[in-house]
């Protein structure tokens, strides 16, 4: 059984360290946030972009040497920023840990 930051109890967790969810969510649909130590990554669930953001994004490059577009095995999502702090939290969970 896992305790996380927020109080909500976790049982048979093994991979993903729970940090936080958006504090303002519904009972569905939570951008959430967890820690994977194992595999040295922070995972997020976000809402899926809109169509006018994914063009956005995909319809240029947007560093040196890399080609406009977004990969099929990538996706692009958005949080809210008032989970600023949860995204805080887990980097400073991470480096803190010494995953980078």
């Amino acid at each position: 059984m896992q305790v996380t930051a927020t109080g909500l109890v976790l049982e048979g967790v093994m991979g993903l360290d729970f940090i936080g969810i958006d504090p303002e969510t519904g009972k569905e649909g939570s951008p959430t946030v967890w820690l994977d130590r194992a595999n040295r990554r922070i995972v997020f669930q976000g809402v899926k972009a809109e169509e006018d953001l994914e063009a956005e994004v995909g319809g240029r490059s947007w560093a040196p040497d890399h080609e406009a577009g977004i990969p099929g095995h990538e996706a692009v999502v958005w949080i809210p920023t008032r989970m600023i702090p949860i995204l805080r939290k887990a980097c400073d969970d991470a480096e803190r840990d010494g995953l980078l």
